[in-house]
C-alpha cells in the first residue's frame, strides 16, 4: 500500500489488473480522480520509490554526461526548437530528475515479471524528441542497449551529436516513425521495454509502442499526477495490443510541477499484424 493524497492505493499488483477490476478499485476512493501529492509520501512509503536525488545517485562519470548533454541541449536549443526550458537548473529539475525517476519502476516490473535480470535490457525510447527519458536512461544504465527512436531530421542530427559528444556506446539513433518500426520484421516485438514521455496520450501510444515490446516485455509511459481517465480510455489499445494494464506507479520526480506517474503494462501475447496501423492514423483515429 502507498499512501496518496491522503488515501492507501495498492499500486504493487501480484499480477496484471483487469481494466474492470482496476477501475473499481480507483473508484471505491472518496474522489474518482487520483490525488498524488508529494507532500503526503510517509518515510516508510516513499522508500519504495527513487526516494533521493536520482542525480546524486549516479557516479562522478555519468554526473558529468549529465552536465554535458544538458550544455549540448540548451546549445542546440538556441537554432531549434528541443525544449521551452532555457536553463539549466530547470532541464535538471523538469527533465533529467523525471527521466531517472522512471528507472526504479522499470527494474523492479521486469524483475517481479519479465526477467531473472534487468542489467542488460534492450530498450526503445519512442518519440524521443531531445533525447529524454532515452540519453538519460542510457547515461544511468550502462548496460541497457537504447534505441532513440525519432522522425525528425532536425531532432536526430542532436541525438547523434550528443550521444557521440558524451560518448555513449550502448545507444543508437533511429530516424523513422513508430508506425513503420512497429512493421518492420528487424524490429518489431525486439524490445524488452518501450518508454514514452510527453509524445501523445495512452490510447495513442499503446499502438507506437506495444507492437515492439517483445511478448513478456513491458511498456512504460511517463505521465503527470491523474492518469485515471486517460488509463481507462486506453484499455481497448492496450487489450488490442495483447497487452494489460499492470500498475500505475507513483514516482519522485523531485518537481515543482507536481508528483508523476509511471503507467506500466505488461505485454502478455503477440500483437496483431495490422497494428500498428499506417503512419498517422493512430493519432488521428485513436483505438
Amino acid at each position: 500500500m502507498l499512501l496518496c493524497g491522503g488515501r492507501r492505493f495498492n499500486i504493487l499488483a501480484p499480477t496484471p489488473l483487469s481494466f474492470g477490476t482496476f477501475i473499481k478499485r480507483l473508484a471505491s476512493t472518496k474522489s474518482s480522480k487520483l490525488s498524488l501529492s508529494t507532500k503526503s509520501f510517509t518515510a516508510s512509503a516513499s522508500t519504495k520509490f527513487f526516494s533521493s536525488s536520482g542525480f546524486e545517485a549516479l557516479n562522478s562519470r555519468q554526473k558529468e554526461q549529465v552536465h554535458r548533454y544538458i550544455d549540448s541541449l540548451l546549445e542546440w536549443n538556441q537554432r531549434m526548437n528541443l525544449t521551452a526550458v532555457k536553463e539549466e537548473s530547470e532541464v535538471m529539475e523538469r527533465h533529467v530528475e523525471d527521466s531517472l525517476s522512471i528507472i526504479e519502476p522499470i527494474r523492479t516490473s521486469y524483475l517481479s515479471h519479465c526477467g531473472p535480470s534487468s542489467e542488460n535490457l534492450n530498450l526503445v525510447d519512442v518519440g524521443s524528441g531531445a533525447g529524454l527519458p532515452g540519453v538519460i536512461l542510457a547515461i544511468a544504465s550502462p548496460g541497457w542497449k537504447v534505441t532513440l527512436l525519432e522522425s525528425m531530421n532536425k531532432r536526430c542530427s542532436f541525438l547523434e551529436h550528443v550521444v557521440s559528444e558524451i560518448g555513449l556506446s550502448n545507444v543508437q539513433v533511429k530516424r523513422e516513425r513508430a508506425e513503420k518500426l512497429g512493421q518492420d520484421v528487424n524490429f518489431r516485438e525486439s524490445f524488452d521495454v518501450a518508454v514514452a514521455r510527453a509524445v501523445a496520450e495512452m490510447r495513442i501510444l499503446a499502438e507506437y509502442c506495444l507492437p515492439l515490446v517483445r511478448t513478456g516485455g513491458i511498456f512504460v509511459a511517463a505521465k503527470g499526477h491523474d492518469p485515471q481517465e486517460e488509463v481507462q480510455r486506453a484499455e481497448r489499445a492496450i487489450q488490442l495490443m495483447g497487452a494489460s494494464l499492470l500498475q500505475i506507479r507513483c514516482v519522485d520526480s523531485h518537481s515543482k510541477h507536481g508528483q508523476r506517474t509511471a503507467i506500466i503494462c505488461l505485454k502478455g501475447k503477440p500483437t496483431s499484424k495490422k497494428y500498428p496501423r499506417d503512419p498517422g492514423t493512430p493519432a488521428k483515429d485513436p483505438l
